[in-house]
This record gives C-alpha cells, sequence and structure tokens, in this order.
C-alpha cells in the first residue's frame, strides 16, 4: 500500500460517517467436497464464451450478513468475501500472507488506470509486494458496514467460478486478468468471521459481475437468492438469465416480475468523484401497503433528489434490516399495529432494534410462515408490487423467557441518504435478478409460495 509517497490528484470529499425441499449441503460440506472435487478431477479451463457461473452464500450468524467463495491466486485458494449489492471494486486482504505467482501490479500510467478512473498513486519504501510497489495505480476499498476506508494498490490475478448448468456446479472456469483492489486486516473488522475481502456487485465497470461478463463474452446478468439460514447454503449466478432450478427442480427464473433500475447521480461512499453516478441499485417505490392499505407518507422521500442524490429506495446486502427514513417508519410501523391488534396479536415488550413485538405463540402458522399482516411495495403502478411475507417481515426474539417476533424494520433517522434500505432480512428466501442489459430488477417475492427455499440448490458436482 502506498505510503508517504501517496499522490491524490484530484479533490476528494470525505462525507460524515453514518451508522448504520431436501435436506441442504453445509457450507463445510460443500467446500471441501464438492467445490474441491471440482477442481481435483476437472481441469481448469480459461473463459469461455457465454458461460454462466456460481457460487454459494453463507449467512453469518453473529452479523446477519452474508458472503460469497471464489478461488483466488495461483495456485487457486479458497477465498470467502463478504457480500455487497452496491460496492464497486473487490478487495483482498493483502497484509497478511498474498501469495500467488500470477498477480500483477498497474502502474498509474497504465490504460486500466485510466478506465478505472482512480486518479490517485503511490510510492512504497518498504519491501516490494502485493500491497506495495511504486507508481502503482490505487484505489480506495471500503468497509461498507463500518464506513471505514483505506488506500490499496490494483492488482491482476486469477480468479475461478464453477460454471453451472442451472442445476448443478460444473468445471471450474477461470478469469486470469481480474482486477481488484488490496484492502488491510483492519478494513474487515465488523463483517463475517473467516472472509478475507470484499466481493463487489455493484453498477461499475470493474464489479464482479461486469468483469465476469466481459471475460466469457456473456450478458451482465446476475442473480442472488439469499439464505434464511447459517446451517445451509444459498446461491448467486453470473452471465445468465436463467434457469435457476432449486429442489425439487424449480426453475425460479419463470416466476420474476421486473421493475426498473434507477440510478442515483451521486455516490454514497465516504470518498466520492465528481460527476460520477451511484454504483447501488435503486428502484422505484412510490407507496407502501400493509394488508392492501396504503399508508399515508410524505411521497418526496420516496423519489431520488436529482440536484444532492437523497430520498429513494435501494437494495443492499450490507444492512440486516430496512431502514425507513423516521416519519415513514413511524407510519408505516402505526399502521402494521393497527392492522395486527384486529388479527388480534399480543404485544410484548420490544426488543431493540426493534419497536414493534409480539408473542410467538399466538401467532398462527402458514406455510409461508407466521399469519401477520401483508407488506406491499408497490413500485411502478398498483399492478407491480414486491409482497413482504412473515417470514421476511418478523424476527424470531426471547423476551423474559417468551417466544416473541418483532416486526424486522428499524427507524433509519430523520435525515438518511437514502429514505428506504432494504435489507438482507426481507430479501431472504427471495430471488433477486439484476439485469443490466435490459436496466431492471427481477424479483419473486418469497420463494416458498414456490414450494423451495434459497438453500434448495443442489450444490452436487455434476459428472
Amino acid at each position: 500500500m502506498g505510503g508517504s509517497g501517496m499522490h491524490i490528484i484530484i479533490d476528494l470529499k470525505l462525507k460524515a460517517m453514518q451508522a448504520p425441499a431436501s435436506k441442504p449441503l453445509s457450507f463445510t460440506n460443500l467446500l471441501s467436497s464438492s467445490l474441491l472435487l471440482i477442481f481435483i478431477s476437472s481441469s481448469l479451463h480459461p473463459a469461455q464464451a457465454d458461460q454462466p457461473l456460481l457460487t454459494p452464500i453463507k449467512k453469518d450468524t453473529s452479523t446477519n450478513l452474508y458472503s460469497v467463495s471464489a478461488y483466488l491466486k495461483t495456485p487457486l485458494q479458497h477465498t470467502n468475501l463478504h457480500l455487497d449489492l452496491g460496492a464497486s471494486l473487490t478487495w483482498v486482504d493483502c497484509t497478511r500472507r498474498y501469495n500467488s505467482s500470477t498477480y500483477r501490479h498497474v502502474l498509474y500510467n497504465a490504460s486500466l488506470c485510466l478506465e478505472l478512473d482512480t486518479r490517485i498513486y503511490g510510492n512504497c519504501f518498504k519491501s516490494p509486494g502485493p500491497s506495495c510497489f511504486n507508481d502503482s495505480c490505487e484505489f480506495f476499498p471500503e468497509n461498507s458496514v463500518t464506513r471505514q476506508v483505506a488506500i490499496g494498490d490494483i492488482l491482476l490475478d486469477s480468479l475461478a467460478l464453477p460454471a453451472t448448468d442451472g442445476r448443478n456446479p460444473g468445471k471450474l472456469g477461470l478469469d486470469s486478468d481480474f482486477v481488484f483492489s488490496c484492502g488491510t486486516t483492519k478494513l474487515l473488522r465488523g463483517l463475517a468471521r473467516g472472509v478475507t475481502g470484499l466481493a463487489a456487485l455493484g453498477r461499475f465497470n470493474f464489479s464482479l459481475p461486469a468483469q465476469l461478463s466481459r471475460a466469457f463474452s456473456s450478458p451482465l446478468i446476475f442473480a442472488i437468492c439469499l439464505p434464511s439460514t447459517p446451517s445451509a447454503n444459498g446461491a448467486a449466478f453470473f452471465n445468465s438469465a436463467g434457469p435457476y432450478y432449486f429442489l425439487p427442480g424449480i426453475d425460479l427464473s419463470k416466476s420474476l416480475i421486473y421493475t426498473p433500475l434507477l440510478l442515483n447521480p451521486y455516490g454514497g461512499t465516504v470518498i466520492t468523484y465528481p460527476n460520477r453516478p451511484s454504483d447501488e441499485y435503486f428502484i422505484g417505490v412510490t407507496s407502501i401497503k400493509v394488508n392492501g392499505n396504503a399508508v399515508p407518507l410524505n411521497k418526496t422521500l420516496l423519489a431520488i433528489n436529482q440536484e444532492n442524490g437523497f430520498g429513494g429506495t435501494k437494495v443492499t446486502t450490507s444492512t440486516p434490516y430496512t431502514l425507513l427514513q423516521t416519519s415513514i417508519f413511524k407510519a408505516f410501523t402505526a399502521a402494521f399495529e393497527q392492522e395486527s391488534a384486529a388479527l388480534n396479536l399480543s404485544s410484548i415488550t420490544p426488543v431493540k432494534p426493534f419497536s414493534l413485538c409480539y408473542e410467538a405463540d399466538k401467532i398462527a402458522s402458514t406455510r409461508v410462515g407466521p399469519a401477520v399482516p401483508t407488506i406491499d411495495l408497490v413500485l411502478q403502478s398498483d399492478d407491480v408490487f414486491w409482497r413482504i411475507f412473515g417470514p421476511n417481515s418478523m424476527v424470531s426474539v426471547k423476551v423474559n423467557g417468551v417466544n416473541g417476533l418483532c416486526l424486522g424494520f428499524v427507524d433509519g433517522g430523520p435525515n438518511p441518504r437514502t429514505s428506504i434500505v432494504i435489507g438482507g432480512h426481507q430479501i431472504e428466501d427471495n430471488l433477486l435478478q439484476f439485469d443490466l442489459v435490459s436496466n431492471r430488477l427481477g424479483f419473486s417475492s418469497s420463494v416458498l409460495f414456490r414450494s423451495t427455499t434459497c438453500s434448495n440448490f443442489n450444490f452436487i458436482t455434476n459428472k
């Protein structure tokens, strides 16, 4: 990493810190059997045209965050990376031992550095290595959970993921020129245990999906299906609009509803660049309904302010629960409480960070979870809405020995940058497809209605 010789050749604005079915295989068994078996028993092959790729997604118990696995370096080494939907460039901790025979630095005046538009370069006065090189192109890797940022050299190295036919993993597909940034060990704080970096899935020309799309001459389309349990894995698909088969043979690509992806003209990262839009994924929520009844809202908060980038709705995997601007939160929780009273739900003492909690044993169960009021995020028309059912609206808690269910939405404050931040809990067991070819988001709502879960992808190797 560049030391005192670092040069900054653009005005950089430091923004204010912001707080924040069959039995599936375990993640450990998956890595030790399926993916390892792919690597050992199959020939590793370079990028081939139009090749869909796959990786498992794991949920962490202590942070309620998500990680993906990939193979990086030469020889290929298994690597866990925090899954970040809105980040620009993947980064890996290079301050720990980074052993690879194929990594290459990028000089500050190289065409790649100009394409990355980092506008910083640095010199290093330590022994040359992955994180230390003179006149190197550098980047600002960021931890989107803690809002911490560092400076790290840009590297190229090998990255491999299993190919897939939509049903099983197959041979490893290799991108030998994968571009990423060096991070630091301190930058890992607040992320799931065992991750050594961050997988960036944002709207940037060098995000993980964008690079895989170019390397394999495939459409820039990817999908994620987050698991609702730490004991089994979800799945992410790259370079493919489907099929996405989940046991017992259900193609979830057939059940998608689409809404346009919106562009926020201003980035929300700690380090921002002039005239560069946000790399996060925004959608146009126009109203919220609880049990079919519209919640009274200040709808100006639902639109993205084109002058400063505030307002609107984004989807993230770096926030466990959906955040709502204070006035939206108050109106929404009041509406939910009123509808819950009509169902005779028994309130109990709230558990932070939640404000509404109920006695779980007195709530009826359905095939799609607890029978609580439904929540609709209405999009471009009243006929297009993202419906949130009990498993995604409620969070299990324990209060004085009583099993409770709390409404899993949190007050995001009176003046947040984004009015609605849809968090991980609300998108678990929902398939989301990010189609950057047609600039749209496909969403399934709960796949429990299709008699499957996000943990039901068959990670057994296709021989």
